[in-house]
């Protein structure tokens, strides 16, 4: 069979649904189930056609009716990973007060940390014509962040960031924030220090992850291997991991948590095991992030902390320095915001 001819250049904003379907070699059909989210598709399939649309760049146009030539929507995109943290809606309350402020709108969308509904979101998104967006990403594939991949819309990343990625990012100082709390916890006398962690592929479980050996480091040492966790995803996760290590011969005395949910979960497990005599004395814990009630943990906590709306509002001033022509020609920018340890 002979290959369906590609987009002529410069079509990208132009194509259709038929379009898709004679480069695919589909049918219209097939294209439209993808698009509205790949049901009743085979896997195959789906996946062929989807790596169509992103070749070319097609973008459903949910406004068109809507918008007069030259009129812009008043749109930002929002994309975070959990509606259900406290965290994100930190965030997102700063993103909003900011955008606010211009007589603009935003969509929020939550990708779960899912890849392929972060790209349906992002879809759906500039479908929609937003004028930019600020997203929280998943994963290390930078690619997706192009201007051509975007239809030109300018991009923030926030708490995360993605190699590669041609785009502003504002995060957390978690490389400092991980190592001050080690190093205090190493200089109070603790050597059994466990580390919960999330996914390594996320920017903030590897930059924590880095700062925690660090401390070690600087004083001639080395974590031990065994006390270290990843890949926790959920507080139920993490009290999982946290009772098997309190559950060992020689449980940690002191723990490090990556993130709040982690320490929700930690703090559950610990609370627990002093209480039916697994341990006779409840570990230190840091935690990073602050959480509801964190001054009624009933262990000792410690937080590292900081302003999640803060973050939002930066994130925000950003990407409006991009839509209002004041960054033009800058490359791309990175803010870190500082963090602090507060004592409970």
């Amino acid at each position: 069979m002979q290959a369906a001819e590609g987009p002529e250049p410069g079509r990208k904003a132009t194509m259709t649904v038929k379009d898709i379907a004679r480069v695919a070699e589909v049918s219209p059909m097939t294209v439209s189930r993808v698009l509205s989210g790949g049901k009743n598709v085979r896997p195959a399939l789906r996946e062929h056609v989807e790596r169509v649309i992103a070749e070319v760049g097609y973008h459903r146009n949910e406004n068109a009716r809507s918008l007069r030539p030259g009129q812009r929507s008043g749109l930002v995109g929002v994309l975070i990973t959990n509606i259900g943290n406290p965290y994100y809606a930190g965030v997102v309350q700063g993103i909003e007060q900011v955008v606010a402020a211009t007589g603009r709108r935003i969509l929020v969308g939550t990708t779960n940390e899912d890849g392929d509904l972060e790209r349906q979101l992002l879809s759906d998104f500039l479908g929609r014509q937003v004028e930019g967006l600020i997203v929280v990403p998943v994963g290390q594939d930078g690619t997706r962040f192009t201007a051509d991949r975007l239809n030109d819309a300018p991009v923030v990343l926030a708490s995360r960031t993605v190699e590669d990625a041609p785009a502003d990012a504002v995060l957390i100082d978690d490389v400092r924030g991980a190592h001050d709390a080690t190093a205090i916890m190493l200089d109070e006398g603790h050597r059994r220090i466990a580390f919960l962690g999330n996914k390594v592929t996320v920017s903030t479980g590897q930059r924590r992850l880095a700062g925690f050996r660090s401390a070690f480091d600087e004083r001639g040492s080395e974590p031990d291997e065994h006390l270290v966790v990843l890949e926790l995803q959920d507080a139920a996760a993490a009290e999982h991991a946290m009772r098997r290590l309190l559950d060992q011969p020689e449980p940690p005395t002191a723990v490090f948590a990556a993130n709040n949910r982690i320490s929700v979960g930690a703090i559950r497990a610990i609370a627990g095991a002093v209480a039916d005599g697994t341990v006779a004395r409840s570990p230190r814990l840091f935690a990073f992030d602050s959480f509801d009630f964190a001054d009624m943990a009933p262990i000792p906590l410690s937080v590292i902390d900081h302003d999640p709306a803060e973050l939002g509002r930066v994130a925000a001033r950003m990407l409006l320095s991009r839509l209002d022509g004041s960054a033009d020609g800058e490359a791309p920018r990175r803010v870190e915001l500082p963090v602090s340890i507060v004592h409970h």
